[in-house]
Formats: C-alpha cells, sequence, structure tokens
C-alpha cells in the first residue's frame, strides 16, 4: 500500500493452532475475524498518518491483548498451577534496539512493559517481580490476576489436566492439539520512513509449567526486526523457533544467501516441521513483501493489501 509515493505495510497473526473446523460456530468465527480487522485497523491508521511502525505494531498488538479470544494479555492461557504467565517482544528494525519481557501476571498489556524497557531502560529483557517492579516505577498499568481469568481457558486447563492423567494410567502418550499447544499474537509493520518493526505476545501453552519462557520474548528467535532484511513474528511451538532462532535464520537468508522474504520464511518454517515442530510467522521486508506461513491446520491472521483492503484469514 502506498501513500504519499512510499510504500507501507502491515501483516498481524493471533496464533497459530486455529479452533477446529467442527467446533468453529459462525458466532466463533465473526468473533475472531472482528478482532483482527480491528488490530489491523488500529496499526493500519498509524502508519496512513505517517506514525512510526514501532507504534503501529504496538496498537495492532495491543488490540489482540484485550480480546479474550486470542492467548495474549486478557486471553492467556493458564499454566499447570492454574496461574497465568505472559511474554512479550518488541524490536527496531532501524535502530536493533529490543525490548522483552517474560512470566508476567499482572500487567494488562505486556507489549506496552516490552515496548518501556527498550526505550526507557539500559536492559533487553526484564522478567517475573523484576519486570513488575520496573512497570511500577515508570506508571505502567498493573491489574488483578483475576482480570485474566476467562471460563474458557480455565475449562481447557481442565480438560488438559484430565487428559494427562486419563493418558497416564492407561500408559499412552498424551497428545496436545494444535489449539491447546499454542498460542501468540503479533505485528509486523513497514512505516512511510522506510522503518521495520515487530512486536509479538502471548500467554504461552495450555497447562505449562510455571517459569517456562517460549520464544516469543527471545530476540531474534519469536521476535525480529532489521531493516536490512525483514520484521518476524512467530507462533508456536517456542522451543523449535528458540533452537533454530527462527526470526534471525529468515533475516541469514535473505542477508547472506540472497533469498526473497517469501523463499526465506518457508524454508524456515519447513525446517520447524522437519525438526517435529509446529507453527507459522508472518514477515515483511522493506519493499513491503510479505509472508505467512505456516504448517498447522490454521493461522489467525491478517494484512493490508497493496490497494489498502485488510485481508483476514484463518483456515488455509
Amino acid at each position: 500500500m502506498e501513500t504519499q509515493g512510499r510504500k507501507i505495510g502491515l501483516v498481524i497473526h493471533g496464533g497459530a493452532g486455529t479452533i477446529a473446523p467442527n467446533r468453529m460456530t459462525p458466532e466463533i468465527e465473526r468473533d475472531l475475524r472482528a478482532g483482527l480487522q480491528r488490530s489491523l485497523e488500529a496499526g493500519c491508521d498509524v502508519l496512513k498518518n505517517g506514525g512510526p511502525s514501532l507504534d503501529a505494531v504496538v496498537a495492532a498488538v495491543r488490540v489482540l491483548e484485550d480480546d479474550p479470544l486470542f492467548n495474549a494479555g486478557r486471553g492467556a492461557v493458564f499454566t499447570s498451577a492454574g496461574t497465568n504467565e505472559m511474554d512479550a517482544a518488541i524490536m527496531d528494525g532501524k535502530t536493533l534496539k529490543a525490548g522483552a519481557v517474560g512470566a508476567l501476571k499482572h500487567i494488562r498489556n505486556p507489549i506496552t512493559l516490552a515496548r518501556a524497557v527498550m526505550d526507557q531502560s539500559p536492559h533487553v529483557m526484564f522478567v517475573g517481580e523484576g519486570a513488575e517492579a520496573f512497570a511500577r516505577e515508570i506508571g505502567i498499568e498493573l491489574v488483578e490476576e483475576k482480570y485474566f481469568y476467562t471460563e474458557e481457558r480455565w475449562n481447557a486447563l481442565q480438560r488438559l489436566q484430565k487428559a494427562e492423567i486419563e493418558a497416564r494410567k492407561v500408559g499412552r502418550e498424551f497428545v496436545v492439539c494444535d489449539q491447546d499447544r499454542h498460542g501468540t499474537v503479533g505485528a509486523v509493520a513497514l512505516d512511510r520512513a522506510g522503518n521495520l518493526a515487530a512486536a509479538t505476545s502471548t500467554g504461552g501453552n495450555t497447562n505449562k509449567q510455571p517459569g517456562r519462557l517460549g520464544d516469543t520474548p527471545i530476540i531474534g528467535a519469536g521476535t525480529y526486526a532489521n531493516n536490512r532484511s525483514c520484521a518476524m513474528s512467530g507462533t508456536g511451538d517456542g522451543e523449535y523457533f528458540m533452537r533454530l532462532v527462527a526470526g534471525h535464520k529468515i533475516a541469514a537468508l535473505m542477508e547472506q544467501g540472497g533469498l526473497p522474504l517469501a523463499q526465506a520464511a518457508h524454508a524456515v518454517i519447513d525446517q520447524i516441521t522437519k525438526m517435529g515442530g509446529a507453527g507459522g510467522l508472518i514477515a515483511i521486508d522493506q519493499s513491503g513483501n510479505v509472508a505467512l506461513p505456516f504448517n498447522t491446520a490454521g493461522m489467525y491472521r491478517g494484512y493490508i493489501d497493496a490497494s489498502g483492503n485488510a485481508v483476514v484469514d484463518i483456515y488455509r
């Protein structure tokens, strides 16, 4: 999409591992698509008004963090201990500055705190109580843990824990569906000045062990941006994205291998697939090219096309 002769772009995701089609009611699908649409509009408004890509990705992600249908912020899943622990990260493709937070329990919008870590501290990452203490110091909004309780997420935890117990009784492998294994939200953007940015936020995996961090707050794994290559946000089995350093891998394939964005992004998802991981990613380069590969049944996703129209999709 071009504004005043300069190309801008925005891509978002609401997580790979979607609700199975046979469980997707028209009402749920309508609400999911509406949430993605609102996220796109929030980020696109920033870009159309000449705002920086960093502001655009924060605006887009905050909308999804406030929507209980997505696994981030308000809709964060529960750990095995019945608590919510959230991670987020942001990166500036122009300066390579980044901010990340992990194991948050009281921050309404984790991406806002990640941005503050980047802008208002000399550090890249804060976790747990230290992160929330920093939030209090600078006036970031904290909420009671009950704010993150949703019946759907709580029921998912009970269902998984019951299934895990039953599987152990009969000595078979405990298998978790994609919908419950992971969920993340993210945005990548290209602004009028030609700068890229990426932001990612997540509640982690349903029934995860307390204290577990995934790829979302790991710069270069689940979140990465570099004006010389691309901006990327991942979603899926975080351990595989970390082992492959997925975001940086795409950038390296572009910078050093000469691959175009789409080919590099698909190559990384193919490698994660071969390793046994599931998930997807979104990416954009300085020319406004986008890539949205995934190896799950679906991925909540959307982007602004060349004509400025919002495109939202769920399944393949």
